[in-house]
């Protein structure tokens, strides 16, 4: 001990610092050193949390945009099945219309027919009444005049050409 003594370190007063020291230690250790990594740890923790957070709502923008994508394509889709189905629409109106036109058309035709047919029998009625009333009259012509063979032959050869003429109209 002397010669530490002999150094100029005086033990009473070396103890009393080392003693000092620890305390001094020990209380820092206690209020110093405890809450500094108490507030690093709650300050990476909330890094950490953050972090998470950040992930999680990446995540969400992402599971958005992916569900944003999906609802358009589906959009889409009920877009062309509404173009389709209007198109297919548009189409069988069209057809429908074609339909009632031709079948106006054909009632029409068939109306015109019907009256065309009623038409030639009447105008054919008419002229088996005018032929009849011809064959009278030749008739009466005969009967009136005594003709030869050759004469009476040439009357009925012309009433003859007479009705075929007739027919013909």
């Amino acid at each position: 001990m002397e010669k530490l003594a002999e150094l100029g370190i005086d033990i009473p007063s070396f103890i009393a610092q080392i003693v000092n020291f620890g305390l001094l230690l020990g209380l820092l250790y206690l209020f110093a050193y405890k809450p500094i990594l108490a507030k690093l740890d709650e300050r990476s923790t909330r890094i950490k949390e953050s972090m998470e957070r950040t992930d999680q709502v990446k995540e969400q923008a992402q599971k958005a945009e992916e569900e944003f994508k999906k609802k358009i394509g589906e959009a889409s889709q009920q877009g062309q099945l509404v173009i389709e189905r209007a198109v297919k629409t548009g189409d069988e109106i069209r057809q429908k219309a074609i339909e009632e036109a031709k079948a106006e058309a054909e009632a029409m035709l068939s109306r015109a027919r019907t009256e065309i047919r009623q038409e030639r029998d009447e105008v054919v009625d008419q002229l088996r009444k005018e032929f009849a009333e011809l064959t009278i009259l030749a008739a009466g012509k005969v009967i009136d005049q005594s003709l030869d063979k050759k004469a009476h032959q040439a009357l009925i050869d012309s009433v003859l050409e007479n009705s075929t003429d007739l027919r013909k109209n």
